[in-house]
């Protein structure tokens, strides 16, 4: 792992240089946003660090369930559980719906945590073809009994920005079933008001569990289980991890509340962000570049082989932007660029990274040609 000092919400020092940043998932910058920073500091002040117990015991504090009134009503849930982090939102939910489920169908291409929230169940585990509603029908169709199945699914899958066709997987649900969508790069960013991939979807909330972070769009840190009143008394009673969990920094939290109302007040963000995102896609597209036709604000470039690899390297540190190479789970095997864009980038950065990008593809581009010749 290699040292990156972010700067200025949207560059890093890299190696002694100072580069565009099109990395992390700070979608909004409000991990920088002052009046986030400021939250930070208002709570440590009158409330200190952390309540250094769990929530079922001593450390239920005001702020947490405040937290979780405001992160329920701006997602339309009926109730959230308030989380130490995204990944434990899948863990702890998990837990809770042990005794609910018979079967469970996971998307080929899932987020490790929903791969270690399948080890919970006491049930058979199936895997169905990603994003493939017609696969998992044909799935659910080989059940038998009275079953009741759980779907585990990425939202918003960050390694492309891809969709899960929610509505879809909504509608061929046995009545007893359930959906729970890890929407960690969804949450705060896609849906007519920012409530994910549902609203995106248009996919209806009932039996549907919605786990999300507080580290991306709300550039703060802790994660959150948004689902209906029973399941969330189920968490309380049946996690042993909620249960024996310090939960989420007292700072944390009251930044966490800043930053729902700062993302509520300010429609410019969104606004920003989806206009960032269609230039640059717009522009991939006219370039040859095949891109999801989706509001994600991600974009993933599989180099071919290595020499294309340290070609697009060296063209995007020549434009000075950061050459943001991952390897990342459930995306390809060999790694790809992943750019993700923000509402605070320039116009002139986003052209920084298409002059980057456009030197590769044009080489890619003459290839194919000299080939089909």
């Amino acid at each position: 792992m290699e040292e990156l000092q972010q700067i200025g919400r949207t560059y890093a020092i890299w190696r002694k240089r100072k580069l565009s940043y099109f990395a992390g998932c700070d979608y909004f910058r409000l991990a920088s946003h002052p009046a986030v920073m400021a939250a930070v500091k208002d709570g440590l002040g009158q409330f200190g660090l952390n309540v250094a117990a769990s929530r079922l015991t001593t450390g239920h504090h005001a702020l947490y369930a405040r937290l979780e009134s405001a992160l329920a009503e701006f997602f339309a849930a009926p109730a959230a559980v308030v989380t130490g982090n995204g990944y434990s939102a899948n863990l702890i939910a998990a837990q809770a719906l042990r005794e609910e489920v018979s079967h469970v169908l996971i998307d080929a291409r899932a987020h490790a945590s929903l791969r270690d929230a399948a080890r919970y169940f006491a049930c058979p585990v199936l895997e169905f073809k990603h994003r493939d509603a017609n696969d998992l029908a044909r799935r659910l169709g080989r059940l038998r009994g009275r079953i009741k199945p759980l779907v585990l699914t990425d939202g918003l899958f960050p390694h492309d920005g891809e969709i899960a066709p929610l509505k879809e997987y909504a509608r061929i649900l046995p009545a007893r079933g359930w959906i729970m969508v890890d929407d960690a790069h969804a949450a705060g960013v896609i849906g007519a008001s920012g409530k994910g991939t549902a609203e995106y979807t248009g996919a209806p909330r009932e039996r549907l569990v919605q786990t999300v972070t507080l580290s991306k769009a709300f550039g703060v840190y802790g994660g959150a289980i948004l689902c209906g009143r029973r399941l969330r008394a189920n968490i309380l009673r049946r996690s042993a991890m909620f249960a024996g969990s310090t939960p989420l920094p007292l700072p944390l939290a009251n930044a966490a509340l800043k930053a729902i109302e700062v993302l509520r007040r300010d429609p410019g963000l969104r606004c920003r962000l989806s206009q960032n995102v269609n230039y640059l896609k717009s522009a991939l597209r006219s370039r040859g570049l095949a891109v999801p036709a989706t509001p994600a604000p991600v974009v993933s470039l599989v180099p071919r082989n290595a020499a294309e690899a340290g070609l697009i390297r060296r063209s995007l540190l020549a434009r000075g932007v950061l050459p943001s190479f991952i390897r990342y789970p459930g995306g390809p095997a060999g790694g790809s660029f992943r750019f993700a864009v923000s509402s605070e980038h320039s116009r002139e950065q986003l052209d920084d990274l298409l002059t980057g990008l456009n030197f590769a593809l044009c080489r890619r581009r003459r290839r194919h040609i000299l080939k089909g010749v």
